[in-house]
């Protein structure tokens, strides 16, 4: 059996429904504190805009089916972007996040050519693949003290694998000319913030991990590719759910970012929303903390303090920031220090050796196999114990275009 946990006075302690500061930060910042990094620099025009790129047009699918578009051209609608036409098939592209570059490692068509941080793209999961790898060190880091519009002219891509409304809103400089000018003059934006569903500008439809995953399947003309995963994720999906405890059993959770990440001083919670930051978890039955609201247990600065977090008193602690450490790195660093400090070693979660990795904040289908599977064993050792969830060769195969 997995490890049984207490569910009592966690579900008096949250409740609400205010944002968390904790999903408002930590997006693009590259010094691992969790902080913005996004509302500096400029792109060629004045100010911040706080206006949305949106078209009416809303949903929609592919005109086109597998390795059918040849060269005539086929639409595909995604929301905010409306219709997008292509000519052709896109080979050069960039993306903005880690979760939309996973899913074009996954369709076959290989990493983008820039993110906004290319270190916060997890693909040290793709050495467990066969034949299946990434050289970030590749790959161009669109933010740097800003986002540069010149950049977007020198990689010339076929598509921006982004949402423009992320650009627009959440670096400093950027007008709604310099978003349309992209578009018109180097290339069409095509995708939607899914990550996080706590952006204030971000009215319009959001979409699951495989819906998002779907809609660029049909972009790259990859589609049976889409199918294949999306069959071995419902069967690990499946799969699990089929062995987790019983719901007055699954543990609550806390999901924050340490400030700072090895030895902290305090926390950045983060609601477990239904951004696909948190799939991995919702798949595994977790049962937030805090709630939907994490106002409730910060200081002016958006942090929940050792004491705080003592009063609440989680059954686990998901620590963001730590993706690229070993399990052992993690536990010699931060879970080391969390068991000498004072108040933190009285946390259940820190005295019964369940503080985890939450994972990053990008995920897309590949990354997310290996997340529920190592969350997984992690929280319910007894049912998932150390036999893989999913076929690694399988999966390479799907990513190499052999099966």
């Amino acid at each position: 059996m997995a490890r049984d946990f207490d569910p009592t006075r966690r579900g008096l302690l949250a409740s609400g429904a205010l944002l968390g500061a904790g999903m408002l930060a930590g997006c693009t910042g590259g010094d691992g504190s969790g902080g913005d990094g996004q509302n500096t620099g400029t792109a060629g025009g004045n100010g911040t805009t706080t206006g949305t790129t949106e078209s009416t047009e809303n949903t929609g699918s592919a005109e086109t089916t597998d390795g059918s578009s040849g060269s005539r051209s086929y639409s595909v609608s995604m929301a905010p972007v409306g219709e997008v036409t292509f000519e052709q098939v896109p080979k050069q592209w960039i993306a903005g996040t880690g979760d939309w570059a996973d899913m074009g490692v996954a369709l076959g068509v290989g990493a983008p050519n820039a993110l906004w941080l290319p270190d916060r793209f997890n693909s040290h999961h793709y050495e467990e693949l066969p034949g299946v790898s990434v050289d970030t060190s590749s790959i161009t880091a669109l933010y740097s003290d800003g986002v540069d519009k010149e950049v977007f002219y020198e990689l010339d891509s076929d598509v921006h694998v982004f949402d423009p409304n992320f650009l627009a809103n959440r670096f400093k400089g950027w007008e709604q000319a310099d978003i349309a000018e992209l578009r018109e003059r180097v290339a069409p934006y095509f995708g939607n913030t899914i990550f996080s569903r706590e952006y204030p500008w971000h009215s319009y439809r959001y979409y699951t991990l495989y819906e998002a995953f779907g809609k660029l399947a049909e972009v790259f003309d990859r589609q049976d590719r889409y199918r294949q995963f999306a069959s071995v994720h419902e069967g690990v999906v499946n799969d699990v759910r089929s062995q987790l405890p019983a719901k007055r059993k699954r543990p609550s959770v806390a999901v924050v970012y340490p400030q700072p990440v090895d030895e902290p001083e305090a926390f950045l919670p983060y609601p477990m929303g239904r951004g696909t930051t948190f799939a991995h978890m919702h798949t595994l039955g977790l049962q937030g903390a805090f709630g939907k609201n994490t106002k409730a247990f910060t200081n002016d600065r958006g942090e929940v303090d050792y004491e705080t977090l003592l009063e609440i008193d989680p059954d686990a602690l998901l620590l963001l920031g730590h993706e690229k450490k070993s399990a052992e790195e993690f536990r010699n660093t931060v879970v080391s220090y969390l068991r000498n400090q004072e108040i933190a070693s009285q946390l259940s979660a820190v005295r019964n050796e369940d503080v985890y990795r939450a994972g990053g904040l990008y995920q897309g289908p590949i990354i997310n196999l290996f997340l529920i599977e190592r969350l997984g064993r992690d929280l319910y050792p007894d049912a998932f114990g150390s036999e893989p969830l999913f076929d690694r060769e399988g999966v390479a195969s799907i990513v190499n275009g052999n099966s």
